[in-house]
């Protein structure tokens, strides 16, 4: 099997870990990770470096290529940048659980992970870099666009469309032929109804705009006490709030 290191030894890091060991077709040699501490363990394997070091590892190491656990869309974009940068031509890598339910004709793009008991159902297409998390559905001729992402528990009707760098969070139902913009986020459990526009909060049942947001907002509950410029190896999408901040003046 080919070797390969996952970029991003958060808690995400350890759910895409699981993925990949169950899927069975890559050989993970250990984490990278620009927060933790070279020569430390998660989930039993070593953090080789951060990803400055990627060309020297792959190079010592024979890697193949890697993968991006990192759960908020914004952030993942920025290393995806920041690695592409550093090995022109790497080779992100999907993964998808065997648990999975694949509908026939459908499109998986590269860096995309899709978590266990999760269902892409027929003619849907998931984008690069997606998080389709643990038990999510997405219904028939659906789309996930570029770095967006979909919570564990959500339920999304046919022909729905995610645009870039969008996140549906935890148990979100939403009806047939819906669109939602990008850059925007719909807070958990909210039913959604009708199209959501760009770069804003949406939350409720029915979900109603309750805020505008700009690109790179930080979304993720493990992120809101967060003071740091830097950029975070954040966790799980399934950390998404329930009731996200308070509602735009």
């Amino acid at each position: 099997m080919k070797n390969i290191v996952i970029i991003g030894a958060s808690g995400h890091g350890s759910v895409v870990l699981d993925c990949i060991e169950k899927e069975g077709k890559y050989n993970v040699l250990g984490f990278v990770d620009s927060f933790k501490e070279k020569g430390t363990k998660q989930n039993g394997y070593e953090i080789l470096g951060t990803e400055n070091d990627l060309l020297y590892l792959m190079e010592m190491f024979n890697i193949y290529g890697g993968i991006v656990a990192i759960g908020d869309n914004w952030t993942r974009k920025s290393v995806v940048d920041r690695i592409s940068e550093i090995v022109p031509n790497f080779n992100f890598i999907t993964s998808i659980h065997p648990s999975a339910i694949i509908g026939k004709d459908v499109q998986i793009g590269m860096g995309t992970i899709i978590m266990p008991g999760a269902i892409v159902n027929a003619n849907s297409e998931v984008r690069g870099f997606c998080i389709l998390n643990t038990n999510a559905s997405l219904g028939h001729d659906g789309v996930m666009d570029d770095f967006s992402s979909m919570a564990s528990g959500v339920r999304a009707g046919g022909n729905f469309h995610l645009g870039k760098y969008s996140v549906v969070c935890m148990g979100v139902i939403i009806i047939e032929n819906v669109r939602i913009k990008e850059q925007t986020v719909i807070g958990a459990g909210s039913l959604v109804i009708k199209d959501v526009g760009g770069y804003v909060v949406a939350y409720g049942s029915p979900a109603l705009i309750v805020r505008k947001r700009k690109a790179g907002d930080k979304y993720l509950s493990g992120n809101r006490n967060k003071t740091s410029v830097l950029p975070l190896m954040a966790n799980t999408i399934t950390d998404c709030p329930a009731r996200l901040q308070e509602p735009y003046r």
